[in-house]
């Protein structure tokens, strides 16, 4: 679940310019050291330095995210967006280490950042494993 929405992203969601059903989505590893601010971090080109290298079967400007999801609970009074998992596999070295995952809008005019994904300590995945970020999602409460 995404740890901290951007703040421009709850603005371009209030003025309509955010499209879950119809816009392509992505998430992409950030590198060693990156540390996310919600009031900085607005579109995609203010966190692409801060991406993980190409290579050992991670592609710079993340994955594509697929089969949205949206759902409303008013148990616990928040709304959700869910992709599939994210997955790349690591051949001829290691992918990572990476913090965390920034989510994207990439039909956005300006590449909206959605929000960030914390792992908590670094992630990495060796050589043949699977780096996977499991039902990546967005949360409005």
């Amino acid at each position: 679940m995404a740890s901290e929405l951007s703040n421009h992203y709850k603005h371009e969601l209030h003025a309509g310019l955010i499209d879950f059903d119809g816009h392509t989505f992505k998430i992409a590893l950030m590198a060693t050291g990156f540390t996310f601010d919600k009031d900085a971090h607005a579109v995609w080109a203010n966190v692409s330095a801060s991406e993980l290298s190409n290579g050992n079967g991670y592609t710079t400007g993340g994955a594509t995210l697929a089969n949205v999801a949206i759902s409303e609970d008013d148990t616990n009074d928040r709304s959700d967006v869910t992709w599939d998992n994210a997955q790349w596999t690591a051949s001829g070295g290691s992918i990572g280490p990476s913090p965390g995952a920034i989510i994207y809008d990439d039909t956005h005019a300006s590449d909206c950042i959605i929000g960030f994904i914390d792992f908590t300590s670094d992630q990495t995945a060796t050589d043949g494993g699977t780096f996977t970020i499991s039902s990546p999602t967005v949360r409005l409460t």
